[in-house]
């Protein structure tokens, strides 16, 4: 379904700090060569996308995306904490859909949701790739219990560049949106993870 032309980028997130709460920090190592993949989906169920996770040395995940058919621009893209993708479960406050899908993976405020990916690029032609290498999660924490879900949103994540003229309600600093999501927007696409 999608094609082999799509811009592949590598990306090495930087280690974060163990989130206190976070489900994942007690999670057993992964079998070598775990693997786990996602077939996305947009809120009308077609497939827009795929994604694959593969543990590799020192702790570290693969995560490859590939896509067609989204809007062009930067998306918000992060694993979600539930197994879970109706597109008819809506968010009560926004509207969105995949609202059971929960919250970011991890607990604790933005930026250090264990979820949170790089924003995805989508290219004029609506397709995107993309490869990154992270520390955050292997793939044992995304697969047991209630499973974990990847989402793409409709506006890319401020990953945490809240300008110092940033206010709600008279207070400077973030708001409840921006903590819980980073002002991504909508979720359009969801894929529940499912292990090999």
């Amino acid at each position: 379904m999608l094609g082999t032309t799509s811009l592949a980028l590598v990306v090495a997130l930087g280690t974060a700090a163990a989130v206190p709460g976070a489900a994942i920090a007690d999670t057993p190592p992964s079998p070598p060569d775990a693997k786990a993949d996602a077939v996305i989906k947009d809120a009308e169920g077609r497939e827009v996308g795929t994604l694959h996770i593969e543990d590799a040395e020192n702790g570290k995940s693969t995560v490859t995306v590939r896509a067609e058919g989204l809007p062009p621009g930067f998306h918000g893209f992060h694993v979600h904490s539930k197994g879970t993708c109706e597109a008819g479960s809506t968010d009560p406050a926004t509207g969105s859909p995949f609202f059971s899908s929960g919250p970011h993976l991890g607990a604790g405020p933005h930026p250090e949701h264990t979820g949170d990916l790089p924003n995805l690029l989508v290219n004029k032609d609506g397709t995107a790739g993309a490869t990154y290498v992270t520390d955050r999660f292997r793939v044992s924490g995304l697969v047991g219990d209630a499973g974990t879900s990847v989402i793409i949103h409709s506006k890319p994540d401020n990953n945490a560049n809240i300008p110092e003229r940033y206010s709600h309600e008279g207070k400077a600093g973030p708001d409840a949106e921006t903590l819980k999501a980073g002002d991504s927007g909508s979720r359009i696409a969801c894929g529940v993870i499912s292990g090999e």
